[in-house]
């Protein structure tokens, strides 16, 4: 079986940081469940080049290499830090750049990080819908990881989000019918937003 060519986009702005750790991550539970090859598209990399891009309407040619990666592969895994409630500029500014064409259809792992649970809904009212208006096939696990979730009891918790996503992923790039997940607690939207409150 030949790999899936997989583009995987990550904004962290820090060397290291725990957005790449993230996309590293589900980079991984992806490549064990089917065969992968990776491409990664540090966006901090191509700052410069995506400020160019929005002012002169070219694409440098390092940039639009990037860019025809993402275009061209089978499935993304995009990771974005939270900033404000929402993904950064700098991630925005990539997709905005990126032909409105190019991710119709393709299957898309989202996924961010933040300092607290609080902004884990951005992923759900920022993120998914940026995606779903570029008509991508967005997974319906997106995976959020707070400061609190790299150690101690969040770190059970955020692998099994992790697991599931890339299986999702996984199944979308093999055309296998997502497998049944068992079925979680109900919690009540108000509910969600006192805990991660009493979270932060």
């Amino acid at each position: 079986m030949s790999a899936h060519n997989l583009a995987v986009v990550t904004a962290g702005l820090t060397n290291p940081s725990s957005t790449r750790l993230l996309a590293d991550r589900l980079t991984e539970a992806v490549a064990r469940r089917v065969p992968v090859e990776p491409h990664v598209v540090e966006l901090r990399d191509h700052a410069r080049d995506v400020a160019d891009n929005f002012v002169t309407g070219f694409a440098p040619p390092a940039l639009a290499a990037q860019l025809d990666l993402v275009a061209k592969a089978d499935g993304l895994i995009a990771v974005t830090p939270i900033f404000t409630a929402s993904f950064s500029g700098l991630f925005k500014s990539f997709f905005d750049v990126l032909d409105n064409t190019a991710l119709r259809g393709k299957p898309v792992l989202i996924a961010a990080t933040g300092g607290t649970p609080r902004h884990s809904l951005a992923l759900e009212h920022a993120v998914r819908p940026m995606f779903a208006y570029l008509r991508a096939v967005v997974m319906p696990t997106g995976v959020y990881a707070a400061s609190q979730d790299w150690g101690g009891e969040g770190v059970a918790e955020l692998s099994q989000r992790i697991d599931r996503a890339a299986g999702e992923l996984a199944d979308a790039l093999s055309g296998r019918p997502a497998a049944a997940e068992p079925e979680e607690e109900f919690v009540p939207f108000d509910e969600l937003l006192r805990r991660q409150s009493r979270g932060s």
